[in-house]
């Protein structure tokens, strides 16, 4: 049975797209291996390639705050990404880099079996949501696809660099307990 961390070390030895070039760490993702939540943002920013793990830098600390709000930990979740190396300067992922690094993801997905995922920022919205959703009219709602459970939220980042979707982001995350319990209360009685 595959585990995370068999993906973690096939992500740190990924040659599969250019992104390993300019990458000082494969960033897999971490976290609960057991999470009932998983969060997906787009890629790894400077600090991430650093330090190999997601959501440490600026925006992670913002994440870390939303969290501790609604009294989850980030031991609790896993956080991830769309790509899982650092794309040059922060420019957002190639087609071509998505495509590679999307197994992954799915893998992490299939281990997990999460009750519910967050996608973090238009670009992780739209791998698992339709092409023609626009983050600013669907964030904070619910859509159920090939029977997972998502919640599409601005990326943290977006937050600390346009001041008005801060609160957008804080009051969208306030929902996600509830989204939780209902999802696995309903959860729970379609397994009776």
């Amino acid at each position: 049975m595959e585990t995370l961390h068999d993906i973690a070390k096939e992500v740190h030895d990924c040659r599969k797209c250019p992104l390993f070039k300019d990458a000082t760490h494969g960033v897999p993702g971490d976290g609960n291996e057991k999470a009932d939540v998983f969060f997906i943002g787009e890629g790894p920013g400077a600090e991430e390639d650093k330090q190999g793990k997601p959501f440490v830098g600026a925006a992670g600390k913002f994440l870390n705050e939303m969290l501790e709000s609604v009294a989850w930990k980030r031991e609790d979740v896993f956080i991830g990404n769309i790509v899982k190396h650092r794309p040059p300067n922060n420019r957002d992922p190639e087609p071509e880099e998505i495509i590679a690094c999307l197994p992954y993801l799915e893998r992490q997905l299939a281990v997990i079996k999460p009750t519910l995922i967050v996608t973090l920022g238009r670009h992780a919205m739209h791998q698992f949501l339709p092409a023609d959703f626009r983050i600013s009219q669907e964030h904070g709602k619910v859509f159920r696809r090939h029977g997972r459970l998502y919640v599409p939220l601005y990326h943290p980042a977006a937050a600390l660099y346009h001041g008005g979707l801060r609160q957008t982001l804080i009051e969208d995350f306030q929902k996600l307990p509830k989204i939780l319990k209902k999802a696995k209360s309903i959860g729970h009685e379609e397994n009776k």
